[in-house]
């Protein structure tokens, strides 16, 4: 296994169609707190409206070959996206928008790798790899990340790299997860 990664253009987002698919698919099969919220979530309605209000996107995947075995998506947004009525739930908001310094937020928003594929390093590479385009925007003090409930690997991993608890969403539905950057 030769793992290889690349960034892609918005443009070309749909060759993670499928997998942004399965991401949501194995969200729901693990949540344990309305997992009937993700009946609505698929790419169209989460990858898409989140790259066009989005400033800023960075996508990358892993191949093993031709194959795309996993991806990251992060991006960079004005606070107020994540107000009302986002990533088509209804809650007030997905975090107290006063404690952010700055107009913008980084999020790393999706991680994925195809089963045969996890545990092998290739979530790390991915994770670093957005990481440090986060990073690069001098213009941000916060990235979040939101973490599924029942996805304990995922909220696990995030810790491990240095993230912190803020709070729970949507009766716990969702975990917030955020990293204060200088």
């Amino acid at each position: 296994m030769s793992i290889r990664y690349e960034v892609i253009s918005e443009d070309n987002v749909f060759c993670i169609k499928d997998l942004c698919n399965e991401l949501m698919a194995y969200q729901k099969s693990i949540a344990h707190i309305h997992p009937e919220f993700f009946d609505n979530m698929r790419f169209e309605t989460r990858m898409i409206p989140s790259i066009k209000s989005a400033k800023a996107n960075y996508i990358i995947v892993a191949k093993d070959g031709d194959e795309i075995i996993g991806y990251a998506y992060s991006n960079i947004s004005p606070k107020e996206i994540y107000s009302k009525g986002f990533a088509t739930l209804d809650c007030d908001s997905f975090f107290d928008l006063d404690s952010v310094k700055s107009h913008d937020v980084g999020c790393l928003s999706q991680i994925y790798i195809k089963e045969g594929y996890r545990n092998k390093g290739i979530g790390s590479v991915l994770f670093e790899k957005s990481m440090d385009w986060l990073r690069s925007f001098k213009s941000i003090s916060d990235i979040f990340i939101f973490v599924s409930n029942g996805n304990d690997n995922a909220l696990k991993f995030y810790l491990n790299k240095g993230f912190k608890m803020s709070h729970q969403i949507l009766d716990g539905f969702i975990i917030v997860l955020r990293l204060f950057i200088a």
